[in-house]
């Protein structure tokens, strides 16, 4: 237990802090930003990639398409344009850009735990594999789209003239944290529960909506799987053992589908229970895994209550078979840079 709680706690505390951010226009104020300055669909297309990678690689992926997605969907109409590339890119664009720091996905933490890594000493042994798998999903599902993005969009709107400051000035907070400390869960939580706590003081928000949006029937169901997976496979060496045989393209592999299988939280307790031969390799699974399919990642879930309260019907069909492409690609190109690194 003591492996998984850190992950789970520090994900609560990044999503108040998205709360905050979100409540306080910081992404919308953004999304004005892009809507403003790009000058065509392939410009806005990036520019939201850009955003989504940045939001995903501090404030963690479930705060990315918690609050991102209805951002993205405004933009893309306030242009004038098709809102489902950057729709389902922001689904895709997260889960591919999880690999950058530590509480960009909480089965970093869970599979790095027993290393210890800093923020900074994850991104020095990481920033090149999350680099190029987020570049080769921007490129398949700009493929896929190349329709849409082709198309002329509207004028553009006059940019947001807000000044968000408690929600940016968290969001920083949270940052240094996350690369100064090798344990940073109980730092951003309480960082998180105190900008949440000047928002419900001041009843800028209330008790019912922090709730919704930390979703604590669903983590806490997720953080029981996944004790239950660790403590299985810390009694019994089979996992262990079974991924010892395997190169780190198979270790891959393995990961990407057990997320699949079981979701990428339990699957990760389960094959890291023990430490594993090929960390690097198995995060790659672990992460970029969960694209093939709505089971893969707590995202897919939050992804699709964000696009409907914005007015978005997603098809899980189309967003599957962007990552039957994606994922086998971004997997095998994170995995060539690692190789050309001599990590595992």
């Amino acid at each position: 237990m003591s492996q998984d709680w850190p992950p789970f706690v520090l994900v609560a505390g990044l999503l108040l802090i998205g709360l905050v951010a979100n409540r306080d226009g910081l992404f919308a104020h953004a999304g004005h930003r892009l809507a403003g300055l790009a000058s065509s669909g392939v410009v806005l297309y990036l520019g939201s990639a850009l955003m989504v990678a940045l939001v995903t690689a501090v404030l963690n992926l479930d705060t990315s398409v918690a609050f991102l997605t209805p951002v993205l969907a405004y933009t893309a109409r306030s242009r004038g344009g098709d809102e489902a590339p950057l729709v389902y890119g922001c689904l895709l664009f997260s889960n591919a850009g999880s690999m950058f720091l530590p509480g960009s996905n909480l089965t970093n933490l869970i599979v790095l735990g027993h290393l210890h890594l800093s923020g900074a000493r994850f991104l020095a042994r990481m920033w090149g594999p999350a680099l190029v798998a987020l570049a080769v999903t921007v490129a398949v599902v700009a493929f896929a789209e190349r329709r849409s993005l082709r198309a002329p969009i509207g004028d553009r709107e006059a940019v947001s003239r807000a000044r968000p400051r408690l929600g940016m000035l968290a969001v920083v907070a949270a940052t240094a944290l996350i690369v100064l400390l090798s344990s940073p869960a109980l730092p951003v939580v309480l960082v998180g529960a105190a900008v949440t706590l000047a928002r419900l003081v001041g009843r800028k928000e209330t008790p019912r909506e922090v709730a919704e949006v930390l979703g604590v029937p669903v983590l806490v169901g997720l953080f029981g799987l996944a004790v239950a997976l660790g403590t299985l496979a810390r009694t019994w060496s089979g996992p262990a053992l079974f991924l010892s045989h395997l190169d780190a393209w198979e270790t891959a592999a393995l990961a990407a589908v057990a997320s699949v299988l079981v979701n990428n939280l339990p699957a990760a307790s389960l094959l890291a229970a023990r430490v594993p031969g090929k960390p690097f390799a198995l995060l790659v699974g672990l992460d970029l895994g969960p694209n093939l399919f709505v089971t893969g990642s707590l995202a897919w879930l939050l992804w699709l209550r964000a696009a409907r309260s914005a007015g978005v019907r997603p098809s899980l069909a189309r967003a599957s078979r962007l990552g039957l492409v994606a994922v086998p690609l971004s997997m095998a190109a994170a995995l060539g840079v690692l190789a050309l690194s001599g990590s595992r």
